[in-house]
Order: structure tokens, then sequence, then C-alpha cells
């Protein structure tokens, strides 16, 4: 318990309003969380699987209306409309609070309220911030105490004065007097969910969904959405980026982050296994990153998070050993199929389908039955300190000095391999830019560029223009020879018979080699109209089974084709209205100018 006045207020008022039938405060034990789940075997949200291949390890299955981030039903409640910008959902605060509290009043009948007091960041961190999330949901508080630092040492470093993020969700299902309750509670309807933010509060309700981000309210709303307005006042940066270490023959470490919009290849970069010899690569983060700038005047980056919520289809021992390792024990998989076995498995696991199984929707299924067994967007939440290439330094307080910062995307065309900003403008405007082409197969229409700058569009609290200015002024905050090289990596660039020219997966070590090289100032590079590329002989195929022409094209830029690029470019920024930073049509016009020497 705590004697913090305003927590205590907060959450009689709220227990007043959401009507539970009764009240427990999170110790964050393992005791708690195997009763928790012991209780949801009994219910039927969660299923236990084989002890023997999957031991302290469940499935839960959600409702079909409840399976994603539910990006129209998410809304920042800034002041003004303009505060929110072009890219969010804006709603009038006022009017929304007045809307909130007509939804969970009495949203909590029969169920019991959880007070789960959490820290993103360890509690030593000079950035940490704690929340209070209050929910209906054992499968929630499970899952916070996963990806979270969740229980009695958050309340001991609130003391009775301290500042914290109210966080209130509910499944928005109450149950009346002798009615059953259903493994999976939640509202139906998708029109009543609500994922809302109030960042000059700050605070966060969520009423409705009981599925990852949109429940687990340390996650995206407050370590993304809250947090970036946060660090915009305060002076740092609160990203959609991984976080990895990469350790050279020689013994140097280099720590990179990176920016990927989705289905790009982020957790797998962030757990790779290098096929270069001697190279390591060890994993701090695979989604978030918090990044300050250090007494030295260096930009540092720390994971606020303590889990992984990874996407299980695709992932496989060929994608992503070491994800695969470290969900073989203490893992909550949601959304798969179950074997006869009592294990899991999803499409492209890299194993053989069962003869049968249980779908995602717990209905029978068999390889020919054509549907999915494992919903697209299945998930396994996993403590990141199982991962067998976890960074020692991956829950140090003052973060680790960042090296390097990677922006990337699918650009099947256009786009080289790597390429180096000529400088922090330059290296904005490419994280401003960044975005994946879709393909024929899911458009209709090649070569379609949809823009996600700094892989934030969902994430960014605020104006996205305020947000770029934000990401420019740290050339002000320290000297800019302190800051990251940046780099634009791409992966996914395909020759003109449509196949991927680059093999990726453990191969982009030779890319992530090269970067290191730049960062020590060990090779030069060629300047192009885009940034500085590698020199022919600089990046190392040794053993890599690639022809001199495919390379060639990896790297090859078309000034007409850049040229659609730059006017691409300029007409998303005009979407983003008066806000938007003059250095961007400033980067614009540069590049059209090197197009044109």
């Amino acid at each position: 318990m705590t004697g913090h006045p305003r927590l205590l207020a907060w959450v009689a008022e709220m227990q007043q309003l959401c009507q539970p039938a009764r009240v427990h405060w999170c110790d964050g034990s393992q005791a708690e969380y195997d009763d928790l789940c012991e209780q949801m075997v009994r219910s039927g949200t969660l299923t236990r699987l084989n002890p023997e291949k999957r031991p302290g390890s469940f499935l839960a299955r959600s409702h079909p209306s409840d399976v994603a981030r539910i990006e129209d039903r998410t809304f920042i409640c800034s002041k003004t409309k303009e505060d929110a910008g072009p890219t969010n959902n804006w709603a009038d605060p006022s009017q929304m609070k007045e809307r909130i509290r007509v939804l969970f009043k009495g949203a909590m009948a029969g169920r019991t309220m959880y007070v789960i007091p959490f820290s993103m960041g360890p509690l030593d961190s000079p950035i940490a911030k704690i929340g209070v999330q209050l929910s209906d949901s054992p499968y929630v508080t499970v899952s916070m105490r996963i990806m979270t630092h969740m229980g009695r040492d958050v309340l001991r470093k609130l003391g009775l004065e301290g500042e914290f993020v109210p966080c209130l969700h509910s499944v928005g299902a109450p149950l009346r007097p002798s009615q059953k309750d259903v493994p999976w509670p939640c509202e139906p309807d998708p029109q009543k969910k609500h994922i809302v933010h109030f960042p000059d509060d700050p605070s966060v309700f969520s009423y409705g969904s009981g599925y990852g981000g949109n429940a687990l309210l340390g996650k995206k709303c407050m370590a993304l959405r809250i947090a970036s307005v946060l660090a915009r006042r305060e002076g740092w940066l609160a990203e959609h980026m991984l976080l990895l270490a990469l350790t050279s023959p020689e013994g140097k470490t280099y720590y990179i982050t990176g920016a990927f919009p989705s289905a790009c290849g982020k957790t797998n970069l962030a757990m790779m296994k290098p096929t270069l010899p001697g190279w390591t690569v060890r994993t701090l983060g695979d989604d978030i990153a918090w990044m300050r700038i250090g007494e030295d005047g260096r930009l540092y980056a720390m994971n606020p998070e303590t889990g992984f919520f990874g996407v299980a289809p695709g992932t496989s021992f060929k994608s992503n050993p070491n994800a695969m390792q470290t969900i073989t024990r203490n893992t909550i998989f949601t959304n798969v199929l179950l074997t006869p076995d009592n294990d899991v498995w999803w499409e492209d696991m890299g194993t053989p389908p069962p003869a049968k199984g249980i779908d995602w929707e717990g209905k029978e299924w068999t390889p020919d039955c054509g549907r999915k067994g494992a919903h697209p967007n299945s998930r396994f939440t996993v403590p990141a300190s199982q991962c067998p290439v976890i960074d020692p330094l991956w829950q140090s307080p003052e973060g680790v000095p960042v090296s390097a910062i990677l922006f990337g995307g699918r650009r099947p065309t256009r786009v080289p391999l790597v390429s180096e900003a000529f400088d922090w403008n330059h290296a904005v405007f490419l994280g401003a830019s960044a975005g994946s082409e879709t393909t024929a197969a899911s458009s209709g229409q090649t070569g379609v560029l949809r823009r996600d700058p700094f892989a934030m569009l969902p994430f960014c609290g605020y104006n996205l223009g305020d947000y770029l200015s934000h990401w420019l002024s740290f050339t002000s905050r320290t000297n800019a020879d302190k800051l990251p090289k940046v780099f634009f990596v791409n992966w996914f660039r395909k020759g003109s018979d449509g196949k991927y020219l680059w093999p990726g997966f453990g191969e982009n070590s030779r890319v992530l080699k090269w970067i290191s090289e730049r960062v020590d100032g060990k090779v030069e590079a060629l300047k192009s109209a885009v940034g500085w590329l590698p020199k022919p002989e600089a990046l190392d195929l040794r053993g890599l089974n690639i022809s001199p022409e495919n390379v060639k094209a990896l790297f090859h830029i078309y000034p007409a084709i850049w040229k659609k690029e730059a006017a691409d470019a300029q007409a998303y920024f005009q979407k983003l209205g008066e806000r938007l930073p003059r250095e961007m049509d400033d980067q614009v016009a540069a590049l059209n100018a090197r197009l044109d020497y």
C-alpha cells in the first residue's frame, strides 16, 4: 500500500465511478503472478501449455473484434486541434472527459479493480516515468508485470509526493449479479472502444479493449504518445526504435538505434545473429528507446520496457533464432494455434503445421481448411531477460551512448542498401520522409508509398511538425559532432526480375560493419545525391554469393525516379501545415539541386 494522498484520492474516485466488486493493490510478486494465471486458467482465459515443451507458458484467445491497435478509436485530446496536428485523431478534452465518465460509470461492476503501479525505465533512471494503471483485466495485469517495472518498489519510489501518470482501463464488460463471465470480456462494438490521451494532464483512459497496446497502457500510450510530449517539454526523445549493441572482433562496442515502419524486420535486426565471423549483436530493446543528452554531450538511450510483445507469424529459427529461444518458457501467447500436444504453432514458423489443431478463434483447424491457424497479429509476451543475447547494460539507469541511428523502410525501388546523412538536418529529413512501398500483391499497384515519419505516425502524441522541429533542435542542445551519425537502410530493394537483391537477416551485419567503420572514420565514402554511399570495395562481401551486377544495382541512383521521390516528400510535408519546419523544404530543394548537378 501507499500513503500518497493524491494517488489514494484518485483510486477512491475511480472506484466510486467504476463500481468494482473489489480492489486489489498489486505487489508485483511471482506469487501474485502465478495466482492470477491460475485464476485465468480456471476461468478459461488462459490455457496452460505443455510444461515439458513450454514451462510456465500459456495461450490466450481474444475476441475477434479485439485483435490489434484501433487507430481510428485512438484520440489525442490536447487543448487545441493544432497541438495534436493533422496526423492525429483530435477530440475536445472537456467533451471527451464527459464522454469517458459516462463510459466508465459502473464499467467494472462484478469485477476486480487491479491497482498496477509501474515504471517505464529503471527506477533510478533520470528520465524514468511512473504510472498507475487501474484495470479490471487480470490478463492485462500479468502482462504489465512482464512488460514494465511493476509493484511495491514503484510505490516506494513514488513516496508521498512523487508524480505519476493516471491510467484507467476497463474491458467494458460489467457483470450483473449471477451473470456468467466469458473467457475474453470486452466491448464487441469497435465504435464504442476508446483509447484516449490527455497530454496536458497527462493521463490515459482506455475503454472496451483488452488487447496489446490498447490495454497495456505503459506501452504505446505512455511510453510513446504521452512520453513524446513529456520528452519535448523536458528536452529528450521518446522513440519507436530498437536498441542493439554491435561488437567488433577487436572488442569495440557500438550502440545503435533504429526506427522502421511495421513489417520491416525491426525485431529481427535487434536480435540478429551476424554471419560475419567475430562480430556479435546483443539486444537492449526491440521496440522503444528513450534518448537524452548526457553530461558529456552525447546522446544516451535506454529501453523503458522489460519485455517483448512480438508478432508471432513469421518468427522462426531462420528469421530470428534468438527470439525463438526467448519464448521457450514463461511466455503468454495470444491468438496462435494450439497443437494436439498443447504446444503452439503459427504460419511461417519454419516447422510443418500439425495435422490438426485449435485455431485462434477456438475452432478445429487443419492445414487444408482454408483459414489461418494464427491471427496475423498474434503475439508473444515474454520477459526480455530471457533473451539469450540480452545486453548486460540493458537495464542501465543512465542508458548507453548512441553511435548511430538507423532509419529504414520496405523500398523495392529507389532507395539504396545503405546511405549516410550529410548532416543532422539531412538526417531529420531522412527520418521525416521514411515509409514503405506497397506491392502489386497487396494493393494492385506497385510503388505506392505510405509515409511513416520516424516510424512514429501512430505514436507521436503531438503535432508532427513540432516533432520534427524538436529533432532539429538537438544541434543547439549539444555540439553537432557529438550527435550520432545517421543512416538510411533498405534490405528490400528488388531487381528487374522482382527478386530481392540482398539476402538480409544475418547478412545485414555486413552493413552494420560499414556503419561502424564510418562512425570511427576508418573508411571514406562516395557522395551521391541522396547521401554518402559505400565505396565498391568498402562493403565486406567475403563469402557472400552475390553478383557484382546485384551489388551495383543495390546502390544505383536514378535521378528521374528520385525527382519523383522529392516531389512525393514535398507533397507529404505540405499536409503537415504551417508548423512544418522550413528546414524540410530546404532539404527538398537541396535534394533537387543535387539531382540536377
